[in-house]
């Protein structure tokens, strides 16, 4: 949703572990930023040493615009160095913001710190760099368009300071957003999918054009219900009107639509393209949602949601949780797609499931502080699956006779493993009529319903090629229910034929840490089974970057290692990646463990 980023630093503290994971991101998606150095009046702030921590750790390409006068209690105010002026700071909340010349005593320092800002800016500009070495000093206005355009382009970053607590330099940095930061006409337009035809298109952040927007958030609001926040990428949108969901292909009326500030809400009457507000009510709506005209269906480029990859075992502490416990995952699930709920018919017992212990452990707090709900969790789970590694056959023949009419269903079926990913495939090759057609889609879901429970350890089997080729039948007992019994017992038995396997998922790991610390976090990935694929250099960071695939069951508790072995400093991030065949040592502990 970002065109930029303003980018808040602590004054005492410079460059943080998370304060690097965060600019990495923002590298990542190529964002433009500003610098924003903040609490210069704590004890021990000092604007200098949290600046060249910037230089060391982020990005060379970071540029002084403002220099303080005085830390700590001595903070007074600021000085612009393109403008040349002294800013204070007066009222209670520092809402009067006093324009005027530079003290003479801080009159040099801010001229040599000019000097070195001026030089780093024309030289993104050949024509500004050509007038300045020959002695031109560049004006305001072109000083402010390089800066502009070079920080759109992300060759330079800005750098602000102030004290947000004292609404000290906070004016100034909304003035650098407006100055520097991109607006919607400044970034490449948005990609769609028109559809009706499914050609590929752009849409322009004009307020004349179809209107578009990108649900990428829903919240549940404690006074007003469900928000849904929304980003307009064409179009505009009015209160009372009408939008197109286009996954849903329901029509959903906007009522309200309000404007968010930090604490509060604004109600507003119309939003305009490039802006971001929320809407209230909206029935069938999900994170990654398009919103479009109604008579212009466009697809904008979704939210990749993941599959989860672990999950938990939850269950209500009294019996007065029970029932709120149910809402509140619901709410959480309706605002999280990476998120989901199911429940074990064989337990009883409810079972959520995340992309990691972290996502998990906030969801069990956020019901506590959120919902009221105090539950008990069991430990966490991984999504292990089955496969079958041979091609088999079996036959189901299920016969019962008691006085009246009997059940009769009678199949053979013949099993082949899949390319991983591929999923389940069902083949109905019976020839002659052998079982009548009104018996096969049974017989399939039979099939399905045995696959949900594997013959390994009992996790459900994927990537599996069923093929019904023969069976019987008869005139009077056969019925429904006898060939759905049919398929499941034939599935069973040839699966156990057919040398099944279990399969567990293996994660996509980027471990950032700093070089003095890459020999104990390379040996601790290989420690947990892990295959590293590459290790890069991230200049000038003095970082190292390892690329690999570990199994999810051996990641538990790894955030937690990690920051042990690089004195706080490194970081990870993982995704699902595959599945792959459990070795045999491990897959026997798994089926003991299940059983």
């Amino acid at each position: 949703m970002l065109d930029g980023a303003v980018v808040v630093f602590d004054g005492v503290a410079g460059v943080e572990p998370q304060s690097e994971t965060n600019w990495r991101y923002a590298d990542d998606y190529k964002v433009p930023r500003v610098c924003f150095i903040n609490k210069l009046d704590r004890l021990g702030a000092s604007f200098e040493r949290s600046f060249q921590s910037i230089l060391a750790r982020l990005s060379p390409d970071a540029v002084k615009l403002q220099i303080p006068d005085g830390h700590e209690d001595q903070f007074k105010g600021i000085i612009d160095l393109l403008k040349m002026k002294y800013y204070s700071f007066e009222g209670g909340k520092g809402e009067k913001v006093i324009e005027g010349e530079i003290p003479p005593h801080l009159l040099e320092e801010a001229k040599k710190e000019r000097a070195v800002s001026v030089e780093r800016i024309v030289e993104q500009d050949d024509k500004a760099m050509a007038d300045y070495l020959e002695g031109k000093e560049p004006d305001l206005d072109t000083l402010r368009r390089i800066v502009r355009e070079a920080t759109i382009e992300n060759k330079i970053f800005p750098v602000l300071c102030g004290s947000a607590l004292k609404n000290k330099g906070v004016q100034l940095v909304l003035d650098a957003v407006a100055y520097y930061l991109p607006s919607p006409l400044d970034i490449p337009p948005a990609k769609v999918t028109v559809q009706k035809t499914g050609e590929a298109k752009t849409v322009s952040p004009d307020d004349n054009a179809p209107f578009a927007a990108l649900a990428f958030k829903t919240a549940t609001d404690p006074f007003v219900g469900a928000l849904t926040f929304f980003r307009v990428y064409s179009g505009k949108l009015a209160s009372g009107s009408y939008v197109l969901n286009t996954r849903s292909g329901q029509q959903e009326r906007i009522s309200r639509i309000v404007r968010l500030h930090a604490n509060q809400r604004e109600e507003i009457k119309e939003v305009f393209a490039g802006n971001i507000a929320a809407t209230v009510g909206l029935k069938d709506t999900r994170t990654g949602d398009t919103l479009c005209d109604p008579d212009n269906a466009v697809l904008l480029e979704g939210i990749d949601v993941p599959e989860p990859v672990i999950s938990l075992r939850i269950e209500p502490k009294t019996k007065a949780d029970q029932e709120k416990m149910s809402l509140s995952l619901k709410k959480l699930s309706d605002e999280d797609p990476t998120f989901r709920i199911r429940g074990d018919e064989e337990t009883g017992e409810t079972i959520i499931s995340g992309m990691g212990e972290l996502h998990l452990e906030i969801i069990v707090d956020r019901m506590k502080r959120e919902f009221g709900v105090n539950v008990n969790t069991g430990r966490p789970q991984v999504a292990y699956k089955e496969t079958i590694s041979a091609e088999a056959q079996a036959e189901g023949k299920y016969v019962r006779q008691s006085g009246g009419r009997g059940q009769y269903g009678h199949v053979w079926l013949r099993v082949e493993p899949l390319e991983r990913g591929a999923g389940y495939e069902f083949v109905n090759a019976v020839k002659g009529g052998a079982i009548p057609l009104e018996f096969i889609s049974p017989t399939e879901k039979g099939v399905k319903e045995a696959l949900e429970k594997g013959v390994v350890a009992g996790f459900p089997m994927v990537d599996v090629k069923v093929t019904l080729y023969d069976g019987s039948y008869h005139e009077v007992d056969s019925s429904e229910i006898a060939f759905k019994i049919a398929g499941a017992m034939a599935l069973q038995e040839a699966a156990k034929r057919a040398k099944p396997i279990l399969l567990e998922p293996i994660m996509k790991v980027e471990v950032i840490t700093p070089e003095p610390s890459l020999g104990e976090t390379t040996g601790d990935i290989a420690s947990r089974r892990g295959q590293i694929l590459n290790i890069a250099d991230r200049s000038p960071l003095n970082l190292k970057v390892i690329d690999s695939l570990v199994p999810l069951s051996d990641m538990f508790g790894y955030a937690t290692s990690l920051r042990s072995l690089t004195e706080g400093r490194g970081t990870f991030n993982m995704e699902f990646d595959h599945y792959e065949p459990v070795p045999n040592n491990v897959a026997q502990l798994i089926i003991e463990g299940k059983k």
